[in-house]
């Protein structure tokens, strides 16, 4: 199977059901990823192979509420266009300082007596 992204649009009414509705979508079998798309924020992204788009989408309207299937189609690869060769730099060097050793002297035993 290849992978493929489903986009939900879920209708959320706080930042409570929004942690709720990503946590339903990743519980899902096959998923590998999920992530909240568009410019209000309102629609879940969920990346993975073998994903049934009805089932997230029945749990979703079920626990969080109103929820429309978007899109469902493959991943896309991004691929650079054209490959430069890469120019040897030198490797930075980054100096390490040990821990520092914080020393608290400890506080003598205070002895009182009881009358």
């Amino acid at each position: 199977m290849a992978k493929q992204k489903i986009v939900v649009k879920v209708t959320m009414s706080g930042d409570k059901k929004s942690r709720k509705a990503l946590k339903i979508a990743v519980g899902i079998s096959g998923v590998e990823s999920a992530s909240f798309v568009g410019s209000d924020k309102d629609q879940i992204a969920v990346t993975g192979e073998g994903i049934d788009s009805v089932e997230l989408t029945r749990l979703l309207r079920k626990r969080v509420g109103y929820t429309e299937l978007v899109s469902v189609g493959p991943v896309e690869d991004k691929k650079p266009a054209e490959s430069k060769p890469a120019e040897s730099k030198p490797a930075a060097v980054q100096m390490q300082f040990p821990p520092y050793d914080y020393y608290y002297p400890g506080y003598g035993g205070y002895y009182y007596a009881v009358y």
